[in-house]
C-alpha cells in the first residue's frame, strides 16, 4: 500500500487503474470503516481510502481538537484491509491559500444535524466535492449511521452530475448494540455503558411498530424514555421520511427514526430503519 499526500501523485496513480473505489474516512478506523474497505476491495480494481480530518464540518472547535487520530494505525489496518492506496493529504492540499469556495446543499441539509451543527453539511458537502474530484473514483462507499450525510452527498452528487455511485453498507455495532464510531474512544468506562441505550431506544421503537405502532409522536417518547433511564436527554428523536428526511406523522412505508445525544462530553448518532 502506497501513502499519498497531494493531489498531483494521486491523480497519476489512478489514471487508467480500472474501476476506483473510494472510502471517505476521517481516520481513528473501527471495525465500520474497515467493512467499507473491504467492500471496496472486493469490486473494485483500485481502493483508495481518503483519510482526512476536515476542519471545515466542525462546528465545535474542542470537538476538533479532541478528534482521535493515529495515522500509522490506521495505515497499518487499511493495508490489511485491502486498500492499495492511502490518501492523506495536508490541510494546505485541501484548503490552499485563497480558498474561497463553499458547496451548499438546501433542504435536506437545513434540519437535524445541519440544525444542530451549524455549517456542518456544508463543509461535508465541500470536503467531499473536493475528494471526488481529487480521486475521481468511480464508486464511493460510505456507512449507513451518517444517514443525513449520506442523503446529502447523494443530492450533491446528482445536483452536479459528479458521476459517482455511492454504496451505503449496514451500520456495525458493538455487542451491546452501540453504532461504532471514532468518537466511542472518548467515553468513559460509565459512559460507554449508558451510551447503549440509544440502540436500544431505537430497538424499542421498532419493536412497537412491529406490534402496530403507527405514530411517529408515541415512537419518539419511547426512544425518549429509554434514554431518560440512562439519564440521557436527546438533542433530537426524529421519525421521517429516509430519502428526504421530512418529519413523517404515520409510519405508513419506509421510515427512518434517527436519534442524536450528548453522553457525557461525547456526541453520539445513530438510526435504525422500520417498516409498517
Amino acid at each position: 500500500m502506497r501513502i499519498v499526500r497531494n493531489v498531483a501523485t494521486m491523480r497519476a496513480l489512478v489514471t487508467g487503474s480500472g474501476r476506483v473505489g473510494l472510502v471517505p474516512t476521517m481516520g481513528a478506523f473501527h471495525e465500520g470503516h474497515l467493512s467499507l474497505i473491504r467492500a471496496a476491495r472486493a469490486t473494485c480494481d483500485l481502493v483508495v481510502v481518503w483519510l482526512f480530518v476536515n476542519p471545515t464540518q466542525f462546528n465545535d472547535a474542542g470537538d476538533l481538537v479532541g478528534y482521535p487520530r493515529d495515522e500509522q494505525r490506521d495505515a497499518a489496518l487499511a493495508q490489511t484491509n485491502g486498500a492499495d492506496i492511502l490518501f492523506a493529504p495536508e490541510v494546505d492540499e485541501v484548503y490552499p491559500s485563497g480558498f474561497a469556495t463553499k458547496v451548499t446543499v438546501s433542504g435536506i441539509a437545513d434540519v437535524l444535524e445541519g440544525a444542530h451543527r451549524p455549517g456542518h453539511f456544508s463543509g461535508v458537502a465541500t470536503v467531499v466535492a473536493k475528494m471526488f474530484n481529487m480521486v475521481r473514483p468511480d464508486v464511493a462507499f460510505f456507512g449507513a449511521k451518517d444517514a443525513q450525510q449520506v442523503a446529502v452527498v447523494r443530492r450533491m452528487v446528482a445536483d452536479l452530475d459528479l458521476g459517482v455511485d455511492i454504496e451505503v453498507l449496514p451500520i456495525v455495532r458493538e455487542p451491546d448494540g452501540l453504532a461504532m464510531s471514532s468518537r466511542n474512544v472518548r467515553l468513559d468506562p460509565t459512559d460507554r455503558r449508558r451510551a447503549a441505550a440509544l440502540h436500544r431506544g431505537l430497538g424499542a421503537a421498532a419493536a412497537a411498530v412491529g406490534r402496530g405502532e403507527r405514530s411517529a409522536r408515541a415512537l419518539v417518547r419511547i426512544v425518549e424514555a429509554e434514554l431518560e433511564q440512562d439519564a440521557i436527554t436527546a438533542e433530537y428523536v426524529a421519525v421521517i421520511d429516509p430519502d428526504s428526511f421530512d418529519n413523517v406523522a404515520q409510519v405508513t412505508a419506509r421510515t427512518l427514526i434517527a436519534v442524536a445525544a450528548p453522553v457525557g462530553q461525547v456526541r453520539l448518532i445513530d438510526n435504525l430503519e422500520v417498516a409498517p
